[in-house]
């Protein structure tokens, strides 16, 4: 059984992969993509780990308590779940999936007097999450390993109903993305960042999210070009953040 801090094992796997229990402990602060795939070379030893990526801007929303946009016509996420692999065998064969964990089944409000996300009682009934599968399966383990593997395509809604394969999810509810690593053994390891964690909202709620979303996603430049310390801008800017939050084709 293999397992990241902080996840767990949907289902059990029929063999058994050496796991890296501690990978947050090991990477570093700022770490380099090139030095960790050029250190892995130098093992034999096949210990599937998972890095992060873009780690330091992840961690600056989790401070604020990150919110995710969900609409009924599916929306992606910022940031972009990105990852590095490392430790796998190269020549085989492996799926790449990611799934949305309910952290606690407890539905949320959020304080404006305290700004901050407070519990108000017990969640909605969640149906098992649907998994997203990385377009790129099943690749060899050196396919993964090559470059940073990125879920821009996945997106959330809200739409109980949805045929399109996105991923629901109920407004208000705290969930933690879970990249799930299947080999084709049946081996499945399971790895997950607690400050990747959000709350799914259908409008922002807390203005410092917004202010960081505008500063940080490329795909929101024109907003950067207003003032956004003024507050005379934010009833103008405010409708519009629903439908600018990355590329939605």
């Amino acid at each position: 059984m293999c397992r990241s801090s902080g996840s767990r094992l949907l289902t059990r796997p029929s063999a058994t992969l050496l796991a890296h229990n501690s990978f947050h402990a090991s990477m570093p602060k700022d770490f380099s993509i090139e030095a960790i795939l050029k250190v892995d070379e130098k093992t034999t030893t096949f210990r599937p780990r998972v890095f992060l990526q873009g780690n330091t801007l992840w961690r600056r929303f989790h401070e604020l308590g990150t919110e995710m946009i969900v609409t009924k016509s599916g929306r992606r996420m910022f940031p972009t779940l990105s990852v590095v692999i490392v430790g796998l065998d190269p020549a085989q064969t492996y799926v790449l999936m990611v799934d949305l964990e309910c952290v606690d089944n407890r539905r949320y409000r959020y304080s404006f007097h305290q700004s901050r996300w407070t519990a108000t009682g017990p969640g909605e009934i969640e149906l098992p999450s649907r998994m997203f599968v990385h377009p790129d399966s099943p690749a060899t383990g050196a396919h993964w390993m090559k470059s940073p593997v990125s879920f821009d395509k996945m997106k959330l809604t809200n739409n109980q109903l949805d045929e399109h394969g996105h991923i629901v999810v109920n407004s208000m509810h705290r969930y933690r993305p879970r990249i799930h690593v299947i080999a084709d053994d049946d081996t499945r390891c399971v790895f997950s960042f607690e400050e990747t964690s959000f709350i799914a909202v259908t409008a922002y709620q807390n203005h410092r999210i917004t202010t960081l979303k505008i500063e940080s996603n490329p795909f929101a430049k024109g907003f950067r070009e207003c003032e956004l310390d003024d507050s005379r801008f934010w009833p103008l800017i405010l409708p519009f953040l629903t439908f600018n939050n990355g590329p939605n084709i």
